[in-house]
């Protein structure tokens, strides 16, 4: 059986990561076919929306300890050499994306798991959804994006108090934190989820993948320059035929069908 499944329904791309056996902990195989399949989403013209999950009771635990401590797989010293080329690693792959990105958060996040998590656009939590920053639990560091992504969401100081400690966060506690966007009922994660996801759809996607983009961009540069570069994203889209959909379809009060185009 696949250790990743990549579904389409309609506008919307779901990935799953599929060891539920193991918590869905992450292997060198499932690290390069995320990769492989968040392109894929990524240019296909279709999807509007991407979903990751987890299949089972956890979202992802983190490194698959077993084989790293064996010798073998990520981590174990096999390998993994002491250069990394990392620009096609998941949690860069995701952060260059322009689709919008949802985490459907169903249960455990710890180490890897959580900076995958962290790394998404919006996370909506089950009530059994735990974020774990166990990395120096374990004597490693937040390797995947966590040490840049945590502050910038919660603020330095409590960062620091996550990652120092180790700290094992519920799914009230992020949300008070604004780790997540909502805590929703188990049962109905992928229900909420996928409206979340349809919502987003409906928009424009270029004017989506645009706005996206320039949050990303606008991360590292000063409030003038970033205000010129979107300026510069603003002009092909006053030229694109959702931008005359969405002003015809205000004026005509009814729903706007984009086409992206």
């Amino acid at each position: 059986m696949s250790e990743l499944l990549y579904a389409k329904d309609g506008p919307i791309a779901t990935i799953t990561l599929n060891k539920p056996e193991r918590m869905n902990t992450i292997s060198g195989p499932m690290l390069a076919e995320l990769s492989q399949r968040l392109l894929e989403a990524n240019d296909d013209r279709d999807v509007r929306a991407i979903i990751l999950t987890g299949n089972g009771r956890a979202f992802c635990a983190g490194l698959d300890l077993q084989d790293a401590t064996s010798g073998a797989g990520i981590g174990g010293g096999g390998s993994m050499g002491v250069t990394l080329d990392l620009r096609d690693a998941p949690p860069t792959v995701l952060h260059k994306l322009d689709k919008p990105v949802i985490c459907a958060l169903n249960g455990g996040a710890a180490g890897y798991g959580m900076d995958l998590a962290l790394g998404c656009d919006i996370r909506i939590a089950g009530q059994r959804a735990k974020l774990a920053a166990a990395f120096t639990k374990r004597g490693v560091l937040p390797e995947s994006g966590g040490t840049w992504i945590l502050p910038r969401l919660v603020g330095w100081a409590k960062a620091a108090e996550i990652i120092f400690t180790g700290r094992t966060l519920d799914a009230d506690q992020c949300l008070a934190l604004g780790l997540v966007n909502q805590v929703v009922p188990d049962e109905s994660l992928m229900d909420s989820a996928r409206a979340m996801a349809n919502e987003i759809a409906g928009n424009a996607p270029l004017a989506v993948q645009s706005a996206k983009r320039m949050m990303r961009i606008g991360l590292s540069e000063q409030f003038d320059d970033h205000v010129h570069h979107v300026f510069l994203q603003l002009l092909p889209l006053f030229q694109s035929q959702d931008f005359r959909e969405g002003m015809k379809s205000f004026l005509e009060k009814r729903e706007p069908k984009f086409q992206g185009k």
